[in-house]
């Protein structure tokens, strides 16, 4: 009896899916690059430099209004520590969240697939957020006196369960967007708080002990405390458990996928 489908063209037949697939995020990029930022003076240089801008300013301002940061010497290293992990969660969050509704036009032709959709917005925002997390801490380590030495295991770490809980959390308020459109505004509302719950300007450490056992289960929490331990060595965030900050991620993106691909055409025709 003869295989219906040989081992070589069934190898062949991944390898073209494998590059359509790849083609095809990477004109999603492309395509979302052109039209978010080949509007504005600047393009995509100004897309970078303005957060970059705004954290710096943020970060001064703080730095007045605290004499002392709670970690080290420089307050804007301490402010940019908490908020660029931050921030790039919000980015990759709200990038999947809306990546079906931002490319609906385009999943009508059969050669783009939902997770291509999803993958190239992921890709896209973590990137340009990596780029903007380097060029603010890089810069803040070379102007000011921060008396830093870097650990770039726990900094890997941390970006990569931000990436991981960003892209687990989109995925399932995609869902959630798609079905029930007041969820965003919902979902914006209640994270609002999130802000000053996830050690940003606080350390865990210096809050009543009612709040650290409420708030040990925000992942976010861990994320910067275990990315700050990379630049603060004299720094222990004892209270930092990368299992589980990385089982709720993990949980969140295996639920996320297999409910947007079984509900992607119902949000799609809504």
């Amino acid at each position: 009896m003869l295989d219906a489908d040989p081992p070589s063209d069934w190898k062949k037949r991944t390898r073209r899916d494998l590059r359509a697939t790849v083609r095809t995020i990477v004109a999603l990029m492309l395509r979302e690059m052109s039209t978010r930022y080949g509007r504005s003076p600047g393009g995509y240089l100004w897309a970078v430099m303005e957060p970059v801008g705004a954290t710096m300013i943020m970060a001064v301002g703080f730095s007045l209004l605290m004499r002392h940061p709670a970690l080290g010497t420089s307050f804007m290293l301490f402010f940019a520590t908490g908020m660029m992990p931050f921030t790039l969660y919000n980015a990759v969050d709200g990038a999947v969240m809306r990546s079906l509704s931002y490319s609906r036009a385009l999943l009508m032709y059969p050669s783009v697939r939902w997770i291509d959709a999803v993958l190239a917005r992921f890709l896209l925002n973590l990137l340009t957020k990596l780029l903007i997390m380097v060029l603010v801490l890089a810069g803040i380590l070379i102007v000011t006196e921060t008396r830093s030495v870097l650990n770039f295991g726990p900094i890997l770490a941390g970006i990569l369960m931000t990436a991981l809980l960003g892209l687990g959390t989109g995925l399932m308020n995609c869902v959630l967007e798609g079905l029930f459109p007041a969820w965003g505004m919902i979902w914006n509302i209640a994270t609002r708080p999130l802000y000053l719950a996830s050690g940003v300007i606080l350390l865990y450490e210096d809050l009543p002990h009612f709040a650290q056992d409420i708030l040990w289960w925000n992942p976010l929490l861990h994320i910067i405390g275990e990315i700050r331990t990379g630049f603060y060595p004299m720094y222990s965030a004892s209270y930092v458990s990368i299992p589980y900050v990385t089982g709720v991620g993990l949980v969140l993106v295996a639920l996320g996928f297999l409910l947007v691909r079984r509900h992607n055409v119902t949000i799609l025709n809504d």
